[in-house]
């Protein structure tokens, strides 16, 4: 952060900036920032792995505390919480809800750990002497405008002659929010992390808007279905063992061909006991600390993206 005589102005470091939310992040500190000054977008193409993503933080860190940069915000998952390996649902909680976090697939874990040291990190002295502040956002499952798995579904969707198949019950609700207003959290955070770093250093937040809870695939059809897809039954076609049955070979092909291809099925056995479990939050613990409103109604969240949906051909996203 760099200070002029008159109006202070600010440099923003985006790491991860071409992702799916770093883009966004990006476009929301260009249009919603007005003192931005500089805007750096680092970005590599990393594994998930655990101690690769854990020792990338850790640099992260480190580059903070010789360069005296004092604030660090970051990108943390709800996974980071749940849903865990027991299935064991989280409904309506807070971020001080209490939840046996146990996980297995190398993202939560990795995650897990990363907010660990970010906020572990929180009160150390920067280059000269000030203290490192740091905090940690955790959306619930984003959605909008350049979603992979959002357009993964809807391709899979034409390649059935516009029919997806239901796999969950109804009855499993998720928290979803949008990505425009997980954005628009980050920039408030940083925005206000000086002034209230006594109250927000070593905090987490749950990024939440006013999206409805629903199955994972009722949601998907909020967007999918104005784009002519149909979701077809009310419970699921094919019994859990055999989802679970086909998500285990999925899993052992991805494995079996790694050394020569990238393969990333939708169904795996993570994604199959996620989408299987309740996971919900209701909190305002961010409007309380640091004023988080949502930026986007539910209605205009919806609108955009069904707007990108139906332009995906031509989409520039």
């Amino acid at each position: 952060m760099a200070e002029s005589a008159q109006v202070p102005t600010l440099v923003y470091l985006v790491t991860g900036g071409c992702g799916f939310l770093g883009e966004h992040i990006v476009r929301m500190l260009l249009e919603r920032e007005p003192r931005l000054r500089e805007l750096r977008v680092f970005d590599l193409h990393l594994s998930s792995w655990l101690e690769e993503l854990k020792t990338g933080t850790q640099n992260v860190i480190e580059a903070c505390i010789r360069t005296g940069t004092q604030f660090l915000v970051y990108t943390s998952s709800m996974e980071v919480v749940g849903p865990n390996i027991k299935g064991h649902p989280f409904y309506r909680g807070n971020e001080d809800t209490p939840y046996e976090a146990v996980h297995r697939h190398p993202y939560p874990c990795s995650k897990a750990l990363a907010e660990q040291l970010v906020l572990e990190a929180n009160g150390r002295k920067v280059n000269g002497g000030l203290p490192l502040v740091t905090c940690a956002l955790r959306p619930t499952g984003i959605y909008g405008e350049g979603h992979q798995v959002m357009r993964d579904f809807y391709n899979q969707g034409l390649r059935f002659g516009g029919r997806l198949f239901r796999a969950v019950p109804a009855s499993v609700e998720h928290g979803r929010v949008y990505v425009g207003n997980v954005a628009w959290m980050h920039v408030l955070v940083a925005r206000e992390l000086e002034q209230r770093a006594a109250l927000m250093g070593g905090q987490v937040y749950f990024c939440y808007d006013k999206s409805p809870y629903k199955s994972y695939e009722d949601f998907n059809m909020e967007f999918l279905g104005p784009c002519g897809l149909r979701l077809i039954g009310t419970h699921p076609l094919l019994p859990y063992w055999l989802l679970l049955l086909l998500a285990t070979l999925n899993a052992l092909l991805q494995w079996l061909l790694r050394p020569l291809v990238l393969y990333t099925p939708l169904l795996n056995p993570y994604t199959l006991a996620v989408a299987n479990t309740t996971f919900t939050v209701s909190t305002n613990k961010a409007q309380r600390h640091f004023g988080y409103k949502p930026l986007f109604s539910w209605e205009e969240s919806k609108a955009r993206t069904i707007h990108w949906v139906q332009a995906l051909e031509g989409s520039a996203w």
